[in-house]
């Protein structure tokens, strides 16, 4: 069997047993969902689900991708492939534990406004920075960026591309989070644009992109059987900018940034749907959309959870067939 299959296998099962340990201790302690009042009728039953589920799929990377470090240094002989494995894992556990102390804030020391956007922004960019710089000046991977449709690499000055590369991290990780709204669908279209990515790095000779990724995807599908409609728990701010932060690692390292445009169009719609209805409605006082995100639109027009989902995961799924024809 595939060893990228085995992880894979590996950490679907471990994301599933932290699951079982850790969902009843979340309603132990009453981490509970809060449900805005003027959003969807049906979304107020979910008051009260545990949230902040994104420690499962954190537990489970740490778990799987430590073991896997461990490993290639001392059973396979790849301690290259596995001190390349460290930075990825630091980045993302980074935001995620940047969304842990938000979720924690909000919903167990009950303080509503959680952490402040100044402190939560500066923990992001201080991440976002040093994961950019370790990529230039660490690994010196070079700053030239792959073009999709013209399938060509532009190499961009380095004074413009660190903080092009921030730009997208942060970006990602804003649009995963507002992706996560609907009973699995940030995790469900995140596992597919993973799966692209780990595709192309498996497909590119890069080990290390297919074994972290082949990590991810089992932790976010062990994850997804307690995350569908109707979801037992959410993954949080602690869930969502940790998935972010896995796209935008993995597109940078494999020089792939503007891939994510076609892939992750669901994500960037869901992102341009907010600041379009903002910005529309502080210049008319109306809105464009009956509710933002787009998938509260969608809901709001009469469509059920379940539809919103499939359709997205359809048109996510299609994007990253072609995503993987145009690179």
């Amino acid at each position: 069997m595939d060893f990228n299959i085995i992880i894979l296998l590996i950490s679907f099962a471990v994301s599933v047993i932290a699951g079982v340990i850790t969902i009843p201790q979340l309603k132990r302690l009453k981490v509970g969902q809060i449900e805005r009042d003027d959003g969807p009728q049906s979304h107020l039953k979910k008051q009260g689900t545990p949230t902040m589920g994104g420690i499962i799929i954190i537990a489970t990377m740490i778990i799987v991708v430590t073991g896997l470090y461990i490993y290639l240094n001392f059973g396979a002989n790849q301690a290259e492939t596995a001190n390349k494995l460290l930075p990825m894992l630091i980045l993302t556990v980074g935001f995620g534990i940047v969304g842990f102390i938000d979720d924690f804030k909000k919903l167990v020391l009950k303080n509503t406004k959680g952490l402040k956007p100044a402190y939560k922004m500066f923990g992001l960019l201080l991440i976002s920075v040093t994961f950019v710089v370790y990529l230039v000046y660490g690994l010196q991977i070079g700053t030239d960026t792959y073009i999709p449709i013209a399938k060509t690499f532009v190499d961009l000055p380095v004074y413009f591309y660190i903080p092009f590369a921030i730009l997208v991290i942060l970006g990602t990780t804003n649009a995963i989070n507002l992706t996560d709204g609907i009973d699995g669908l940030s995790s469900s279209v995140s596992s597919l644009i993973i799966t692209t990515l780990t595709i192309i790095g498996i497909q590119g000779a890069i080990p290390e992109i297919g074994f972290f990724g082949s990590a991810v995807i089992g932790a976010t599908l062990g994850f997804l059987m307690f995350n569908l409609h109707p979801a037992k728990v959410f993954m949080g701010d602690t869930g969502s900018l940790l998935l972010g932060g896995v796209i935008s690692g993995m597109a940078l390292y494999l020089k792939m940034p503007l891939l994510l445009l076609v892939i992750a169009l669901i994500p960037v719609l869901e992102t341009i749907s907010v600041m379009m209805q903002v910005a529309y409605f502080k210049k008319t006082g109306k809105r464009i959309f009956k509710m933002a995100p787009l998938h509260h639109h969608f809901e709001l027009s009469g469509w059920s959870e379940n539809k919103v989902v499939i359709i997205f995961c359809l048109i996510t799924l299609i994007l990253c067939v072609i995503g993987l024809q145009i690179v």
